[in-house]
């Protein structure tokens, strides 16, 4: 089996040394980059398994570097950040980081967290995709299973794996109420070890692209205390 191949994007030499021997340690092959512009020319042209970024870089910021691999790849991407600050953690979810962990952090913490993020993205990697298309119907909004297209009055929505996969979710189960737990559990895996409100992040997201007016949903309900819920 090919060594699956850890990123670690962090211009602090000693974080960068650590987190390096105790990957090695683990038996992936490392690769590091102590700036934003040489860490996302080695995410493109490496093609890691796992990217971990630091959010303050000198030059191109951490949230811009993984912005821009976003763009072009979904390998999971684990952000650092020294401050505790929630607009770090927030931020980083928004644009698409899967995990995060605040400095200073537990060596074992991180490598479990690594563990995590590598398998569900190999699992979903090696998953079958559907055997029969399903397409699922409400009202101007259709959803092709099979295809993974989703149209709303006939225009094609761009949407992001995971907010792909909590619409279809949430529309092939119209009416039933999901708590944050249940979406993190389908969606994401139940090692994960995230942030929950990954989930309202992808809510809020699809909210932009299929509501009227977003803050005042009509088709996504927020269930307060609860979950939320798909109406037609």
């Amino acid at each position: 089996m090919a060594q699956e191949t850890v990123l670690i994007v962090e211009d602090e030499e000693n974080i960068q040394i650590a987190v390096k021997y105790n990957l090695q340690k683990e038996g992936y092959r490392v690769e590091t980059a102590a700036d934003g512009e040489s860490g996302l020319e080695l995410a493109r042209s490496i093609s890691p398994q796992l990217v971990i970024l630091d959010v303050m870089l000198p030059g191109m910021n951490g949230l811009e570097v993984c912005r821009s691999i976003r763009r072009d790849a979904t390998v999971p991407i684990l952000m650092l950040t020294a401050r505790g600050e929630e607009i770090d953690r927030v931020l980083g979810l928004e644009i698409g980081a899967d995990d995060y962990l605040v400095k200073p952090f537990g060596m074992r913490e991180l490598i479990a967290r690594v563990k995590a993020l590598i398998r569900r993205s190999t699992v979903a990697a090696a998953s079958p995709s559907q055997p029969a298309a399903r397409v699922l119907r409400s009202g101007d909004l259709e959803i092709n299973v099979d295809s993974h297209v989703a149209m709303l009055r006939g225009k094609t929505l761009e949407l992001k794996p995971k907010e792909f996969e909590l619409l279809t979710l949430l529309v092939e189960n119209k009416g039933r109420v999901f708590t944050r737990e249940q979406v993190l559990d389908r969606l994401w895996g139940i090692d994960f070890i995230g942030d929950i409100r990954t989930v309202d992040v992808h809510i809020r997201w699809l909210r932009e692209k299929i509501e009227t007016d977003d803050a005042k949903p009509e088709r996504i309900i927020t269930v307060r205390g609860v979950g939320y819920r798909f109406e037609g």
